[in-house]
């Protein structure tokens, strides 16, 4: 089906109902929505992504149970219009829970709830720590509560993975106040990323004891986190997913008088320079070309001296963060690669382990060239200080599964 086609659901498609108590995964981005309709056994799912939200060119990718990829047009519809037609391609399967991605949980939410009139209005409240996300995490709930009121939902905070977190981690060297009155802290993002690799590299590997690792999630947003033994104990994103790493479009870590001196050179306000910081930024900032390292790897190879910078840049300062997480953890099993990066770009992965030359980390280029397009494996060789691993993150997965859980449904 092309785009501009408008499809009606009238036959649902012809799809056979295979799906056995279906969870449903819901994560409201700010002008897109992604969903996953997984089975309990987690064999089976429908996949769909709805963009471009408000205009004209908004549409919805589903793909059915058969493999058959459709395209729906919904020209100008919002969240509320993409939410129903979602709701109506998926109503035929009965899914018995819904599981929803909520970016910030602020530091009262340490695990998956159950959405009530108290949750939803707390996900609202803390608009103010994700003023573009929350809310259209809320509008999803919403959604729901409207169509399917007897259907329970749970929330699945970004943040709330990283709640193990100490004191010596997630506070910053500010006055005592503004954590205690504005719960200015480091939060972490990409929580049921990191939960997910981190728990399926413990279950892959031949390592015995408590895991120590470094899993790096790297793509157009790029965070990374020290976890050991299923725990979290430091990460690189904070109180926004501005800091840390270099990333597609965010600048990572800069010198925080940054906004005053624009301000003071260059009359820029505080609005003109979070912009900057955010949408034109790291890759593309530094390259002048994309924010996909694909296209940058393809500009550098022919010879362009800003996009080589870039991806020198981008793995310099990767490399620099992995080895300082170390130091949070009490044992250094090792790496795990996830996110569109960290899974399919080979080159990237080896320059990042070159940045980290002291710690006797040894590749095993064969392998790691062989770890591209979903396949999972270690690309370590038998006398390397630590394992290397790359994982193909899951996020909808781990979603389902804590929704189930905190709903005692497994």
């Amino acid at each position: 089906m092309s785009a501009g086609v408008t499809t009606t659901f009238d036959d649902k498609h012809s799809e056979s109902s295979t799906l056995t108590n279906p969870t449903l995964v819901l994560n409201c981005g700010s002008s897109s929505i992604k969903y996953a309709l997984i089975s309990d056994d987690e064999t089976t799912r429908i996949t769909g992504l709805a963009e471009n939200l408000g205009l004209d060119t908004a549409r919805i990718k589903h793909t059915t149970l058969n493999g058959e990829k459709l395209e729906i047009a919904i020209a100008g519809g919002r969240h509320e219009l993409a939410l129903k037609r979602i709701l109506e391609l998926l109503e035929q399967y009965h899914f018995i829970a819904v599981g929803h991605r909520v970016v910030h949980g602020g530091r009262e939410y340490s695990e998956a709830v159950r959405v009530d009139a108290h949750v939803l209005e707390e996900v609202k409240r803390l608009k103010v720590l994700a003023p573009l996300h929350n809310p259209a995490n809320a509008l999803g709930i919403e959604a729901v509560q409207a169509i399917y009121p007897e259907i329970p939902q749970v929330v699945v905070f970004d943040t709330a993975f990283h709640q193990t977190m100490p004191p010596v981690a997630y506070r910053y060297p500010i006055p005592k106040a503004l954590y205690e009155e504005e719960k200015i802290r480091r939060y972490g993002f990409h929580g049921t990323s990191h939960a997910y690799v981190s728990e399926r590299a413990s279950h892959i590997t031949s390592a015995t004891g408590p895991h120590g690792w470094i899993t790096a999630h790297l793509g157009n947003g790029c965070s990374a986190s020290a976890v050991y033994d299923g725990k979290s104990l430091d990460t690189s994103m904070g109180l926004t997913p501005l800091e840390g790493l270099m990333m597609g479009t965010r600048s990572g870590d800069v010198d925080p008088s940054l906004h005053i001196h624009l301000k003071r050179k260059l009359g820029m306000s505080l609005e003109e320079t979070d912009k900057m910081l955010n949408s034109e930024s790291g890759l593309l900032g530094i390259s002048g070309l994309s924010n996909d390292l694909r296209t940058i790897e393809q500009a550098a190879n022919e010879g362009h001296a800003d996009a080589q910078l870039a991806i020198e840049m981008f793995c310099y300062r990767a490399g620099k963060y992995l080895a300082s997480l170390s130091c949070a953890l009490p044992e250094f099993t090792g790496i795990v690669f996830t996110g569109g990066i960290g899974e399919n770009s080979v080159t990237t992965r080896a320059r990042i382990l070159e940045v980290m030359r002291h710690f006797g980390i040894k590749v095993d280029a064969g392998k790691n060239a062989g770890l591209v397009g979903g396949n999972e494996g270690s690309f370590h060789t038998d006398d390397s200080s630590i394992e290397l691993w790359v994982v193909p993150t899951d996020e909808e997965c781990r979603i389902a599964q804590e929704t189930r859980a905190a709903l005692g449904l497994q």
